[in-house]
């Protein structure tokens, strides 16, 4: 498909639009052009990555923001038909940027009014809309129901359609795995327009779309998850140890112990630079975090036998609601939990982000060479979160889904560094990936694996304009989809073969 950028074109393609989106009252709501007073709240109302709202990023042309299906339908034909690339976002973090910025013409479906959550708490599921974040889906299951939960991820910003196309890891993984294990059946536009369900789009095109990918076989409107029992009460903690008080020691220990707890225990270890108890002095901590899927009187007893070295106290421990150890873990206030519909509670930076996944436990010497690179000054706001694995991702064989990283994984590092003066912006991604290149022996090998949801273009890109090779899509391909990415070319083959849906890390047909 050619790329043409005249205004001639544009105008086509906003004649096509406006033909086929005939009420005039639907149309201003649905179609914003760049000289629309709205147009830059409506571009900037989503993007949680600062990197990606500069004077210098690309625009598009237009953004489209369907309020039903055939809208949808008509801006894939009218984008097709006029040689604008689609971007599609679903409305929560794209840490890349990819869904609303490309360097070629492209116009952005925003599926900002797709955000219904219907829950059915007698059958257990829920549909909801791509365009809803995790926090509407969380809050939709707990205001009619205390012993239902999903298992997706702690951030409640994130739009459930990028997260569910990606995988989805959170504190119920280790008991019931990925977000996108749930889903159950989805609603999805083709290449030409057509409105497919799980039945209609065959299991081919139903295994691809959980996990391998958004803005790649077509825009899903609507997922159907099945809901997971969870108890009244669970119980968090955190415990603080720098390296004062023997974070390294403590950690290495952690390492050979996480993966192997009951599955109703989930922990995670958070990595930071903090004040030092001496003045002006900075050391890093290692946060230790948990949640058990029951009581304090159970969990005590349970970290004391397991894992003693941690020092657990009944102080360090807190019992709630399962919906508020979303904003626990988040760093919100638990009460009102109605926060989770606020689109807008967390501060908006500018944001680097790396994951591996580790397969053998680090040696002291290692931690303490990744623990000290935090003392650095590029370190300020950086973060390691370091999620452990084990549990039911050890029950679910790797091509099950196309997300692979399931058994034998100890647990996941996401790497963050975040900055506010975007001049700086190239010595904090230059620190990032110097913290990546030093995990390199520790992290998984052939491929180094990582997590698609955490996006990494470092990692390798396709070519925006023109053919793009299975080799040159297989260098970050293999790495987030190991052996499954064969199977998703092979789809991507058969349901877009003019590559129309696309990205920089986007699966190319052959």
């Amino acid at each position: 498909m050619a790329m043409v950028s005249s205004a001639h074109s544009y105008g086509d393609f906003l004649h096509c639009l406006s033909l086929r989106i005939s009420n005039s009252s639907t149309i201003s709501k649905v179609i914003y052009t760049q000289n629309n007073p709205s147009y830059s709240s409506v571009l900037n109302a989503s993007i949680h990555n600062a990197r990606f709202s500069t004077p210098t990023t690309p625009k598009p042309y237009a953004i489209i923001t369907p309020r039903k299906t055939s809208h949808v339908q008509s801006t894939i034909y009218c984008s097709k038909n006029h040689g604008f690339q689609l971007r599609i976002r679903s409305g929560g973090h794209d840490v890349e940027g990819v869904s609303y910025v490309a360097q070629v013409p492209f116009v952005i479906l925003d599926l900002v009014n797709f955000r219904d959550v219907n829950v059915d708490t007698k059958n257990e599921v829920a549909w909801v809309q791509s365009g809803a974040t995790t926090g509407e889906l969380y809050y939709g299951i707990a205001s009619k129901t205390q012993t239902l939960g999903f298992p997706a991820g702690i951030c409640h910003t994130i739009g459930i359609g990028g997260h569910l196309s990606g995988g989805g890891f959170g504190v119920l993984g280790r008991k019931y795995g990925l977000a996108v294990d749930h889903v159950i059946d989805a609603k999805l536009v083709d290449a030409n327009g057509r409105v497919l369900r799980r039945k209609s789009m065959g299991e081919d095109l139903f295994w691809a779309i959980r996990g391998g990918g958004g803005n790649t076989f077509g825009v899903v409107l609507a997922w159907k998850v099945k809901l997971v029992p969870v108890p009244p009460v669970v119980t968090v903690f955190t415990v603080n140890k720098n390296l004062e008080q023997n974070a390294t020691k403590i950690f290495h220990r952690w390492q050979y112990i996480a993966h192997k707890l009951p599955k109703d225990l989930f922990t995670t270890v958070w990595v930071m630079k903090v004040n030092s108890s001496q003045v002006g002095k900075k050391t890093v901590q290692a946060s230790f975090r948990g949640m058990l899927l029951g009581g304090v009187d159970e969990l005590i007893p349970l970290i004391q036998n397991e894992f003693p070295e941690l020092g657990l106290a009944k102080e360090n421990c807190t019992q709630m609601s399962w919906v508020q150890s979303i904003l626990y873990f988040g760093g919100l206030p638990i009460q009102p939990v109605d926060i989770l519909l606020n689109r807008h509670a967390l501060p908006v930076s500018s944001v680097k982000e790396k994951t591996d996944f580790v397969r053998e436990p680090m040696s002291e010497t290692g931690i303490e060479g990744f623990m000290n690179m935090f003392l650095e000054e590029e370190a300020d706001f950086a973060i390691t979160m370091i999620e452990a694995f084990g549990g039911r991702m050890d029950e679910i064989r790797e091509n099950e889904l196309p997300y692979p990283h399931r058994a034998g994984i100890l647990f996941e590092s996401t790497y963050i560094v975040q900055w506010t003066n975007e001049a700086d912006a190239g010595t904090y991604i230059n620190w990032i990936r110097r913290l990546y290149s030093y995990m390199a022996s520790y992290a998984s090998k052939s491929p180094r694996e990582a997590y698609y949801n955490y996006k990494d273009l470092d990692l390798g890109t396709n070519n925006i304009i023109g053919y793009t090779s299975y080799e040159q899509a297989s260098v970050w391909g293999l790495k987030y989809f190991k052996n499954n990415f064969k199977r998703l070319v092979q789809v991507k083959t058969k349901v877009d073969p003019m590559n129309f849906f696309r990205n920089e890390q986007s699966i190319p047909p052959l």
